[in-house]
């Protein structure tokens, strides 16, 4: 379109004569200057400063290049902006527009070939599917297994008269979604139906916001969370009545519940039916929803309560363990680590002869292979197909079975400081032996890979003499696809439920918890 436009500025310019032209792109402050210890609604407060931040300050020019030095000075002139915050663009301005050419060319050997993923579960009923999480748990490797399992447990939940009570997290629910759906119609049928929504998960605030208006004009009962504190905890709990009394039933996440990110990033989910699991979650909803403080917990980790001393603790033992001659590992998996108490305790570990092998996507401010620091710590990123969102954690736990932990939190102080997260502990043997299949996987990538050299840059990673590269996303498809029973994972339906879109709707009061009381449900 851009250049179709300049191709006929004299027609679009008659009688003038056109000395320069070019494309530009202006990034605005996106920041919010919310104050929720001021805000009487925290929803109208937030509708205001997301109409202000279209309007933000100009924090950055991007132009062609090439652009006339004129045509630049009167732009920092009018934008109010300094030299150093212009950014010369050696092509298209905007690289978003590539897409729509993806989407129109049907050049299929440019693209990889379709992915659809396995199924895991065709529970028919909710009884066979309650049943079935008794006795064993779950663990979803998603896109890998679909997403359209977890969005099952919800509908099955919401159709179930036994089912008493169902509470949710929503931070970034996308433009569709089944399990809103599933929640309404659980509202409808009269059941106890709770969303923690957090109004402030950055740029889905409108999403959420529309989300959240839809839902309490539906009777749900919407919470926006701890003052102060974004909600990131991914979970799902389900409040039974079984034949033995009032059960929990749980899904915890890495990953949004989102069906669109869901296809694309890779992330582990948990179904549990593991009683201590299930009324650690109803406490964790119990405090976001002001219910009641935190209490201590035997298998769950929230932050921003209990987090940091429990990693840092699990880093300590594995420490003194190395000092003492015992066995001493940690292998994680995660998009980020940023913290500096962490990252210290991580090279107290090295130092003490801790094996620690590490798989992060994004941000890693650790520096690894730094003789006398940091010898024995090897970091590796994976970039492909699919976005690595997983957080997985194993701690070798010398004289005791080894720790594995799923995680909605990366190692960063906004994860472990200023957010609501949860870490559970996977119990069940199969789930178990499925995180480690994931987690190995992930460290052996010699293709997809690139290590973190002590310099802070990026390398290769070296395929062994005599092997082949080894490409993680593309053994764990195959894996994923085995499990399925017809070596595919090519053909299953992506998703078992009708979705639910984002409606327009007339503001409804919002309500907030102002003083802690027990749930009834626990």
């Amino acid at each position: 379109m851009v250049d179709i436009v300049e191709e006929h500025l004299d027609t679009l310019f008659p009688g003038l004569t056109v000395l320069h032209a070019c494309s530009f792109r202006v990034t605005r402050d996106s920041n919010l200057d919310l104050v929720e210890e001021a805000s009487t609604d925290l929803m109208e407060a937030l509708e205001q400063e997301l109409d202000r931040r279209r309007r933000g300050e100009p924090v950055r020019l991007e132009i062609s290049s090439g652009a006339a030095p004129e045509i630049v000075a009167r732009f920092l002139e009018a934008f109010e902006l300094e030299i150093d915050d212009v950014y010369e663009c050696d092509g298209p301005v905007n690289l978003g527009r590539l897409m729509e050419l993806y989407r129109t060319e049907d050049r299929r050997e440019l693209k990889d070939a379709p992915f659809l993923p396995c199924v895991l579960a065709r529970w028919e009923t909710p009884d066979e599917m309650f049943a079935k999480l008794r006795a064993e748990d779950l663990l979803l490797h998603h896109p890998y297994e679909s997403f359209g399992t977890v969005e099952l447990f919800v509908q099955h939940a919401a159709n179930d008269p036994n089912v008493l009570a169902i509470k949710h997290t929503i931070y970034r629910a996308g433009e569709t979604s089944a399990i809103v759906r599933s929640l309404i119609a659980a509202s409808e049928a009269r059941k106890q139906v709770t969303v923690v929504v957090e109004l402030k998960a950055r740029f889905d605030e409108e999403a959420n916001i529309r989300w959240a208006k839809r839902m309490e004009h539906a009777g749900i009962h919407v919470v926006y969370g701890i003052v102060g504190l974004k909600t990131h905890a991914k979970a799902t709990l389900v409040v039974r009545r079984d034949d033995g009394g009032i059960r929990h039933y749980c899904h915890l996440g890495s990953g949004n519940y989102n069906p669109t990110t869901a296809k694309v990033y890779t992330d582990v989910g948990l179904l549990t039916a593991h009683e201590g699991i299930g009324k650690e979650v109803a406490a964790m909803f119990n405090m976001i929803t002001g219910y009641a403080e935190a209490p201590a917990m035997e298998h769950l980790v929230v932050a921003p309560h209990a987090m940091r001393d429990r990693l840092l603790e699990l880093i300590r033992t594995e420490t003194q363990n190395a000092a003492a001659g015992k066995p001493a590992r940690i292998r994680a998996k995660m998009n980020a680590i940023v913290d500096s108490n962490v990252i210290r305790a991580l090279y107290d570990a090295s130092r003490a002869g801790v094996e620690i092998r590490l798989c992060v996507r994004g941000i890693c401010c650790l520096r690894p292979g730094v003789p006398g620091m940091s010898d024995n710590i090897r970091v590796t990123s994976i970039v492909g197909r699919f976005l690595e969102h997983s957080r997985i954690c194993w701690f070798e736990n010398a004289g005791g079975e080894p720790l594995i932990w799923l995680s909605s939190a990366d190692w960063m102080p906004r994860n472990l400081d200023r957010r609501v997260e949860q870490a559970v502990p996977i119990l069940d043997r199969n789930a178990r032996a499925k995180a480690i299949e994931i987690l190995e996987a992930s460290l052996r990538d010699n293709h997809k890979a690139r290590e973190i050299l002590s310099d802070g840059g990026y390398g290769s990673v070296p395929v062994p003499p005599g092997e082949e590269p080894y490409d993680s996303q593309e053994s764990l498809r195959q894996a994923a696809a085995r499990r399925r029973g017809d070596g595919s994972g090519d053909q299953a339906p992506e998703s078992p439920v009708e979705v639910q879109t984002i409606p327009e709707s007339k503001p409804e009061p919002r309500r907030r918890v102002s003083a802690p009381r027990k749930s009834p449900l626990g």
